[in-house]
C-alpha cells in the first residue's frame, strides 16, 4: 500500500515539474530576408542546390540577412517533445554549421606589405582591382569563421551574455554573406562587392565597444583572465587585419602618393600632430581645458606606413596622459598645466614614440593590472570629481561623436594598442614615475624592416 501511495506521489510531481519546466508558446524560426529559400530545415543535399539557386538570387536582390528570431503563439503543438527538439536542433544549427566549420578548417593567407604594394600597382587599375577582389571573396570567409570557432570556445555562461552574443551573431550573418557571395568574374561584380564590404564594415564599427562592454557586464564570471585575454587579442588583431585588407581594397588607386591604405610617403610628426589635436580639442570639451601637446625628435622623418592602427593607439594613449594630467592637477588650468611631452625616433629597423605626462603615475599595486582588458579607473576619477561637486562634475558624460570613442571607457584602450602593437611586430611599455607621471614607448617595425617581415 504504502508502494502505492509513493508511487502516486512521484507521479504527481512529475507532472507538477513537467508544467512548471515546459517551454512557453515560443515558435523558432530562422528569418531570412530578401532570398526565395524557405524557412524549413532541409537536409544536407537540399541545402547544397539551395546554396547555388541562392547565389544566384543574390545576383539581383542582394545579400542575405540571417539571423534568430523567436515569435510568440506561432506554433500549434509548442509544447510536446517533438516541437522542442527541433527547435533546439535549429537553435544548434544556426551556431553550428557545416560551412562554417568547413571554412574554419581552411588556413588563412596573409600577406606581406611588399605583395601587396606590388600586385596593386599595374597600369591596369581594373586588373588590380579584380585581383584583390577574388583574394578578399576567397580569404574573408575563412578568417570570420576562425573567428566564429573562438567565441564558441568562450565559457558558456560569457558566451551567453547578450552583448557578447550579439557579436557572435554578427559575425555568423558576416560569413553567411561573404561566403554567399556569388563568383567574382566580372567589374560589376567587383562593384557588388565593394557595397557589400562596405555595409558590413559599418555593421561592425562598434564590435570593440561591444566587446568592451560585454566583458565588463560579464566580469563576475571570468575565472581565467589569460583565456579571456588570448581570446580578445585574438579576436581584435584579426579585426585589425581584416579592416586594413578591405580598406585596402576599398581605396585602391584613390589619391597620389598611396598604394590602397600604404602611405608611400608617412610624415610621423603630421599624424601625431593630427591626434594632438583632436585629443585637446576632446579634453577641453569634456574638462573645460586641456594641456598643452608638444613634438620633439625626428619631426621631418618620412618612411612608407599603414595609418590605420597608429589612427587606434595614438588617440588612445594621448587620451589617458591627458587625463592623468588635468585630474592629478584641480587647481591648474591651461597652458599652467604641466605639458605632455612626445618625442619621436625613426632609424633603420623600427620608429619609436615616447609619450610622457606629470600625471602623478601609476600606483605600484596597479602597475601589472593596467594591461589587462576591463580594467580602468575611470569610474574612481569620475566619482571623484562628482564628489568634490567640481565645476565640470555635471560634464562626466562620454563624448562619443567619433570612431576614437570617449576620454575613458571600459578598460580596453591599453590592452588593444598593446596586442595591436605586438600584431605589427612592435611593442607598447609602460614606465611609472610614481608621485610625478608616466612615460610610455610605441616601438613599431618599419614595413621593410631587415628582421620583421609584417603579414596582414
Amino acid at each position: 500500500m504504502s508502494h502505492l501511495i509513493l508511487s502516486e506521489y512521484i507521479y504527481k510531481m512529475r507532472s507538477r515539474m513537467s508544467k512548471l519546466l515546459k517551454p512557453r508558446n515560443f515558435k523558432f524560426t530562422t528569418v531570412v530576408q530578401n532570398s526565395n529559400l524557405s524557412v524549413r530545415r532541409i537536409s544536407t543535399t537540399e541545402e547544397k542546390s539551395q546554396h547555388d539557386k541562392q547565389k544566384q538570387t543574390r545576383i539581383t536582390t542582394g545579400p542575405t540577412k540571417r539571423w534568430l528570431s523567436f515569435q510568440e503563439g506561432g506554433s500549434p503543438h509548442p509544447t510536446n517533445s517533438a516541437s522542442v527538439r527541433e527547435r533546439n536542433r535549429a537553435v544548434t544549427s544556426y551556431y553550428f554549421q557545416d560551412s562554417i566549420d568547413s571554412k574554419a578548417a581552411q588556413p588563412s593567407v596573409r600577406l606581406t606589405p611588399s605583395t601587396i604594394m606590388y600586385s596593386s600597382r599595374s597600369s591596369d587599375k581594373q586588373a588590380d582591382k579584380m585581383r584583390s577582389a577574388v583574394y578578399l571573396h576567397k580569404e574573408l570567409p575563412i578568417r570570420v569563421a576562425h573567428r566564429i570557432v573562438n567565441f564558441r570556445s568562450l565559457p558558456f555562461i560569457i558566451g551567453c551574455n547578450p552583448t557578447i552574443l550579439s557579436v557572435h551573431e554578427l559575425y555568423i550573418r558576416a560569413f553567411h554573406i561573404l561566403n554567399d557571395f556569388p563568383e567574382i568574374q566580372s567589374h560589376e561584380d567587383v562593384q557588388a562587392f565593394d557595397e557589400v564590404l562596405k555595409t558590413l564594415m559599418d555593421d561592425h564599427k562598434e564590435v570593440v565597444s561591444l566587446l568592451a562592454r560585454g566583458f565588463k557586464e560579464s566580469q563576475k564570471h571570468v575565472t581565467n583572465d589569460e583565456g579571456v585575454s588570448s581570446f580578445l587579442d585574438r579576436i581584435l588583431t584579426s579585426r585589425l587585419g581584416i579592416r586594413m585588407l578591405v580598406n585596402h581594397h576599398l581605396s585602391l588607386h584613390s589619391r597620389e602618393g598611396t598604394i590602397g591604405i600604404i602611405n608611400l610617403c608617412m610624415n610621423l610628426r603630421d599624424v601625431v600632430a593630427r591626434w594632438s589635436a583632436f585629443v585637446s580639442e576632446l579634453c577641453e570639451d569634456k574638462y573645460g581645458h586641456a594641456p598643452l601637446i608638444k613634438i620633439s625628435g625626428h619631426t621631418s622623418a618620412v618612411f612608407p606606413y599603414i595609418e590605420l592602427p597608429l589612427d587606434y593607439i595614438l588617440p588612445e594613449i594621448l587620451k589617458n596622459a591627458v587625463r592623468a594630467t588635468v585630474e592629478n592637477h584641480p587647481r591648474l588650468r591651461g597652458k599652467s598645466l604641466p605639458s605632455v611631452h612626445i618625442t619621436i625616433a625613426s632609424n633603420k629597423t623600427d620608429f619609436i614614440v615616447k609619450i610622457s605626462d606629470r600625471g602623478g603615475g601609476i600606483d605600484h599595486n596597479r602597475l601589472n593590472s593596467v594591461m589587462k582588458y576591463n580594467f580602468t579607473t575611470a569610474e574612481e576619477s569620475t566619482e571623484n570629481q562628482a564628489n568634490t561637486g567640481g565645476i565640470f562634475a555635471n560634464m562626466m558624460e562620454e563624448v562619443n561623436r567619433t570612431t576614437s570613442g570617449p576620454m575613458h571607457g571600459y578598460g580596453f584602450g591599453l590592452p588593444t594598442s598593446s596586442a595591436y602593437a605586438q600584431y605589427l611586430g612592435g611593442s607598447l611599455e609602460i614606465q611609472s614615475l610614481q608621485g610625478l607621471g608616466t612615460d610610455v614607448y610605441l616601438r613599431l617595425k618599419h614595413l621593410e624592416s631587415p628582421d620583421h617581415e609584417l603579414r596582414i
